[in-house]
């Protein structure tokens, strides 16, 4: 996930943009795990001894084989606790990956509909347009962020998001989910629904769709169709061990300031509101795009899965329905230039306009407390990198730095 008001640096090896190509799918040759290696741990040492990013766990993936990992720095600083390929991280947004899988596979079994009228499940979230009409938003138009819908941090002060005084997932604030979305629901709509594409709360309100589709509670259904059938143990909303759990940190100068736990603002647009304390809060509403903790291993399990087709939890049909392109003309405009969307994450359509050495049709997402990850289908490539920094671990130099590293690494070790 990144923004096109943050601007992205240059790339370090602009060259291999033009001439890189992996090859045939397989395995390292035998002298690339060093290269790759020395890569990748030259940019994490750097960005960790900088304090620029607190604590890491890196995970690589390719042809189904871990040929990079790497825990480093601290889980929390002040405390002296190192971060370990055990820590548990707050997912922030790439909650979204799990909940919309989750959707998907009840698509799968039959009982909900990509073209299900929201209010279908929902009757209260009637969201109108400015002019007062009441338009239809499907659970497709949720799921590839055309819902109509934004995020208070990407709307103005004065905004009627403002007003409203709309709740998101990282903030808390006292609110239930259901109060929040009725709040959202009497926010206009910022476009009609399938005509742009805008990040925002959709996966929020799909969580809703998911627990009246399925009389569960969103961690059950999560649980029941994604986190029990991938056996993963230290993953969910909520958190599983919090003597695991990473201390979250927001970007300073010049090096990365520890966050406030009852409250507090990452600078992006008006800001986005963080309260680390309401995310432990067992009591708290589950929020479908926010809500989740977790650790690298278990979300590479999750991402490994997908891309070799979806079994144990998605068909086929669904994962491409996520993974590829959904959104016709339309772009993804928070990845910036030659990105696309599917029903779950931004999908790469031009290398060269997105100024990247990932594969077209690689399929990638982020969270704004400091974790990123991608798959590359031609390259056989999973990528998770999670850390405890907002907003350096998902957006700019460091994130664009690991791509590079990656392919970089690769690329040299050809015979």
């Amino acid at each position: 996930m990144t923004f096109p008001h943050l601007r992205r640096p240059r790339a370090p090896f602009a060259a291999l943009l033009a001439s890189l190509a992996l090859g045939a799918p397989g395995t390292l040759p035998a002298q690339a795990a060093p290269r790759f290696a020395e890569r990748l741990d030259r940019v994490i040492d750097r960005w960790v001894a900088d304090e620029r990013i607190v604590g890491v766990v890196a995970l690589v993936h390719r042809a189904g084989r871990p040929v990079y990992r790497r825990a480093a720095g601290h889980a929390d600083r002040e405390a002296g606790r190192p971060a370990t390929e055990d820590t548990i991280f707050h997912l922030a947004s790439l909650s979204k990956l799990f909940t919309s899988a989750t959707a998907l596979a009840l698509v799968d079994r039959g009982l909900l509909g990509l073209d299900d009228p929201v209010h279908r499940w929902l009757p209260y979230f009637t969201p109108r347009l400015p002019d007062g009409t009441q338009p239809t938003i499907t659970v497709r138009q949720l799921m590839s962020h055309t819902s109509g819908l934004s995020y208070a941090f990407q709307e103005p002060p004065g905004s009627p998001y403002h007003r409203l005084a709309v709740t998101e997932g990282l903030a808390g604030g006292g609110k239930t989910l259901g109060q929040a979305l009725r709040d959202l629901a009497a926010a206009p709509l910022v476009s009609a629904p399938g005509t742009q594409w805008r990040y925002s709360m959709s996966t929020d309100v799909l969580g809703a769709i998911i627990e009246k589709v399925t009389g569960l509670s969103l961690p059950q259904a999560v649980a029941r169709h994604v986190s029990a059938p991938l056996g993963l143990a230290d993953t969910g909303f909520g958190v599983v061990d919090r003597t695991r759990l990473a201390v979250p940190y927001r970007d300073g100068d010049p090096r990365a300031v520890r966050m406030r736990a009852c409250g507090d603002t990452i600078p992006m647009g008006p800001g986005i509101q963080v309260s680390p304390q309401h995310l432990l809060d067992t009591r708290a509403s589950p929020w479908g795009g926010a809500g989740m903790s977790g650790t690298a291993r278990d979300f590479m399990r999750l991402l490994e899965a997908l891309r070799t087709g979806g079994a144990p939890i998605l068909s086929p049909r669904s994962m491409r329905h996520l993974s590829t392109h959904r959104i016709g003309h339309l772009r993804a405009w928070t990845e910036g230039e030659g990105w696309g969307f599917g029903l779950g994450a931004a999908v790469l359509l031009d290398p060269r306009a997105a100024r990247t050495p990932q594969h077209a049709g690689t399929w990638q997402w982020g969270g704004v407390l400091g974790s990123h990850w991608f798959v590359d289908p031609q390259a056989e490539l999973s990528v998770v990198v999670m850390t405890n920094t907002a907003v350096a671990g998902v957006i700019g130099e460091f994130p664009q730095a690991i791509r590079y590293a990656i392919y970089d690494g690769i690329a040299s070790a050809r015979p």
